[in-house]
């Protein structure tokens, strides 16, 4: 997390006087990608990085807001029907009408804000913004809302202020987070289990690609509309609950892409329940098995993969990584990586080398603890 002292001075120089303190994590997700929209399973964890903000009410119609990373300000009314065009401040802006929607009345207040997710990695740090905002103002304003009611308001903000269709998977591990325990949520009914998250003899850790593809179109939205494709012709709400005969009956009617976009989130649904099932005995290497079959149907059938991410897990494979994989929406951004503990040096030095050989870039590696959700300091 960004180190206080910054958030302190940035608001006595902004403000005057300080604030009260929140913070929010990014995440990692360990399987279950591309299925949180498709009523499926995934797999989080919150982790050690995150947004925090300095915040106070300031007895006005007027939200400030300074983002330390950006060196940017933001001033917008409560009442403003349009919002701020920047689409950074839009995640602060959207938050302030949905919580206002619920019937909690939110007032001005001051703010100054800042964090170390990696921007573009997948790590989800626009949740983090979100979560942080949403928890923040339940409280001072106060709201009644749960932790799952406020990571519904920042999955709002994303469709309807952003315009990015996300599940609900990262708005949820920001808030639910817990120290050394992974979560698999059903995304569906929005039941979840914990799971001890303690791999004695192995790391995991993020390789940062420090690419992201810049696509025409809206690949995420595309590829979220095969799947509602699909799932209209199989009679069923969401693919989650269509089965592999129904997919395979449906094959001749389907165009290749639809059906591809099919199977790969059949095959997730599945792997995410083989990894729940390898995490009760303690089976490590079928957790990698399956990382590494996640990132196969990114790749070849969901597509959202590219010649970046396919060389560090193909790396990851030959230096003997027990388990590798696209993380977050793809396109770029990070691979998460189970790896021995006697591995993980050479496997870092070695990767660092040979992906800047090939592409004359640098990634770089992140460490992974996992930790708590949004709170109030």
């Amino acid at each position: 997390m960004i180190d206080i002292k910054i958030l302190q001075e940035a608001f006595r120089s902004h403000y005057s006087g300080e604030g009260a303190l929140f913070s929010a994590p990014g995440r990692i997700n360990l399987i279950g990608e591309h299925t949180d929209y498709n009523g499926g399973f995934v797999f989080p964890g919150a982790i050690d990085r995150g947004i925090t903000a300095m915040i106070r009410p300031n007895a006005t119609g007027k939200v400030n807001l300074y983002a330390v990373d950006l060196h940017q300000t933001c001033s917008f009314d409560i009442n403003d029907a349009e919002g701020p065009s920047s689409t950074h401040f839009r995640y602060v802006y959207g938050v302030v009408r949905e919580l206002t929607a619920t019937g909690i009345e939110v007032k001005g207040f001051d703010a100054v804000y800042g964090g170390d997710v990696p921007l573009g990695a997948g790590m989800s740090s626009s949740a983090a913004l979100e979560c942080c905002f949403a928890f923040a103002l339940n409280v001072l304003f106060g709201g009644q809302l749960d932790r799952m009611a406020l990571a519904r308001i920042g999955q709002a903000t994303e469709h309807k202020y952003v315009g990015v269709k996300c599940g609900i998977m990262d708005q949820f591990a920001s808030m639910h987070g817990q120290e050394g325990k992974l979560m698999r949520l059903d995304c569906r009914s929005g039941e979840y289990r914990y799971f001890p998250w303690h791999p004695d003899g192995y790391r995991l850790v993020l390789v940062n690609s420090c690419v992201k593809h810049e696509l025409v179109g809206s690949p995420y939205n595309d590829r979220r509309a095969s799947c509602e494709r699909v799932a209209q012709m199989a009679g069923v709400e969401t693919l989650r609950d269509c089965t592999w005969e129904k997919l395979e009956a449906l094959k001749p009617l389907l165009n290749d892409e639809d059906y591809r976009r099919a199977r790969y989130v059949l095959g997730e649904v599945d792997r995410v329940m083989a990894v729940s099932n390898a995490l009760e005995r303690d089976d490590y290497e079928t957790v990698g098995q399956q990382m590494y079959l996640t990132h196969d149907g990114l790749s070849r059938d969901y597509e959202v993969s590219c010649p970046e991410l396919d060389f560090l897990v193909d790396e990851a494979r030959r230096l003997g990584v027990t388990g590798a994989r696209i993380m977050g929406g793809g396109f770029g951004g990070c691979t998460i990586n189970l790896v021995k503990d006697n591995l993980c040096d050479h496997f870092l030095k070695e990767v660092q080398q040979t992906y800047r050989t090939k592409f004359s870039i640098d990634c770089k590696p992140i460490p992974v603890v996992i930790g708590d959700g949004a709170k109030q300091h």
